[in-house]
């Protein structure tokens, strides 16, 4: 069974032993930065569209789905600042351990609420339903970085955070207003 909570925290495992292989092994650094970058962008759209919603909506734990939404948009914005820092640079270990701090908190704390929502709150089929959507997610977006993100996932991640979106609004406009909200 592919129960999306051990699908969920079997992502959370790679991305911490990304962030140890890249701050103690400098010469992977070149190799592993994007197989970080594109797992937790995957992870992430995936989570968004997937398991956010159904715990919202499912588990009414719609706070809890807030809050983990505000971290994902910060991640996104340290990921891409990673992202664009030359490896053997001094400045990527200061913006590496921005992004490990934040996205260490962000796994703690979603383990503790949303992942514990869903144990309790959902069947062991429903658990494995979503692991299924959020597999096929995941591997839609695998190869992705921070910038391929779209309209309609800005969409998602607004809606999961509960922020208005008027008609017209653009992309650059959308994904401005849910770095305000995030940093609030």
């Amino acid at each position: 069974m592919n129960d999306v909570v051990e699908l969920i925290m079997k992502d959370h495992r790679e991305v911490e032993r990304l962030f140890e292989q890249l701050r103690t092994d400098p010469a992977s650094r070149p190799g592993a930065l994007p197989v970080l970058t594109t797992l937790l962008f995957a992870h992430s759209r995936a989570e968004e569209s997937e398991v956010y919603p159904v715990v919202a909506d499912e588990v009414g734990a719609s706070d809890h789905v807030e809050h983990s939404q505000e971290e994902h948009v910060e991640a996104d914005e340290l990921l891409a600042k990673l992202a664009d820092t030359d490896p053997e640079s001094p400045e990527f270990l200061t913006a590496l351990e921005e992004v490990v701090k934040a996205v260490s908190h962000h796994i703690e704390e979603e383990e503790e609420t949303v992942l514990a929502d869903m144990r309790g709150g959902l069947s062991d089929e429903r658990r494995a339903e979503l692991g299924a959507a959020f597999l096929a997610t995941r591997e839609q977006h695998l190869g992705e970085q921070p910038e391929d993100i779209t309209r309609d996932e800005l969409r998602q991640q607004a809606a999961n955070m509960d922020v208005p979106q008027p008609r017209g609004t653009t992309k650059d406009e959308l994904q401005q207003k849910l770095r305000e909200e995030a940093s609030k």
